[in-house]
């Protein structure tokens, strides 16, 4: 069918204005910590309705994969539940980025059992026995406790894979810095991997964000040294460092952000941002009143 010279220009100007739409959109690339990808999605969905033409694409893989991103410069925003490594910043450095820490909220990494599990609290100590190399205790009754449906009273120790900022945190923060893993953990890939499977596994103990406690496991009132002085896991507890394993949330620019990742980030700490990371579970990064 031949166009009229008529309809030919006004089929150029509709490609021109298409085509002009599309680049108008504004894509910001947002990567990391499994801990955050949630909320991460949650802010991206509601940013969308403040700026309609620009796009928050948001994907997990855990911290080390959302810092590697930012060292190889293929996203805008790297999402973390631990701090950068000194040898991550040195790559950075020779690829030309500048890591940027933004702090956008704190989280109480908690300790998840087995509903039947009849533990209520847990020490640093007894967790460092349970998780750390050389530990004491692999069994349960070795802590004193004996859970139903527990064959042999065996531990099932589930941790996370060693690219997730928030295994590098539980062993800092528990086995300590020259601490390693006791060998034959079962090493999920998502925070709420190891809790599911907490749920469905009488001898099972996990960790993980707070956000991803459901009503069928149990969260452990946690001490540093005596039982009886034991805090459990909460956004208000995480905010003020009572809780032993509590810790703050990033996310990464490369350098000072400019123009629309500015605006974005400085959506995510205003009051609108911060009330949606306390709805999923979190402590804002101060005090804010939410509907």
């Amino acid at each position: 069918m031949k166009l009229s010279r008529l309809t030919l220009p006004v089929v150029c100007l509709s490609a021109a204005l298409l085509s002009s739409a599309v680049v108008a959109r504004t894509e910001i690339q947002n990567k990391g910590s499994d801990t955050l990808v949630n909320v991460a999605q949650a802010w991206a969905e509601a940013y969308q309705t403040v700026e309609p033409d620009v796009a928050v694409a948001v994907s997990g893989g855990g911290s080390g994969t959302g810092i590697a991103a930012m060292i190889n410069g293929t996203v805008d925003i790297a999402n973390a539940s631990r701090q950068i490594k000194s040898k991550e910043s040195d790559m950075a450095a020779k690829n030309g980025i500048e890591p940027l820490e933004h702090i956008v909220g704190y989280d109480a990494l908690a300790v998840y059992l087995h509903g039947d599990n009849p533990a209520n609290t847990m020490t640093i100590e007894q967790l460092r026995d349970i998780y750390g190399r050389g530990g004491k205790a692999t069994r349960w009754t070795d802590l004193g406790i004996e859970v139903p449906g527990c064959k042999n009273q065996q531990i099932v120790v589930v941790s996370r894979q060693n690219n997730s900022g928030t295994y590098a945190y539980f062993k800092d923060a528990v086995l300590g810095k020259k601490g390693k893993y006791r060998q034959g953990t079962l090493d999920m890939h998502g925070s709420k991997d190891v809790v599911d499977l907490v749920e469905k596994t009488p001898c099972a103990i996990g960790y993980s964000g707070l956000a991803y406690a459901t009503d069928h496991v149990k969260l452990a009132c946690i001490a540093a040294s005596d039982p009886a002085t034991c805090v459990s896991p909460s956004p208000a507890t995480a905010s003020d460092s009572s809780y032993p394993i509590a810790r703050p949330l990033f996310m990464y620019t490369n350098g000072e952000p400019q123009g629309h990742i500015k605006q974005y980030l400085d959506w995510v700490m205003s009051d609108t941002g911060q009330c949606i990371i306390q709805e999923k579970g979190y402590a804002p990064v101060r005090r804010v009143s939410c509907q």
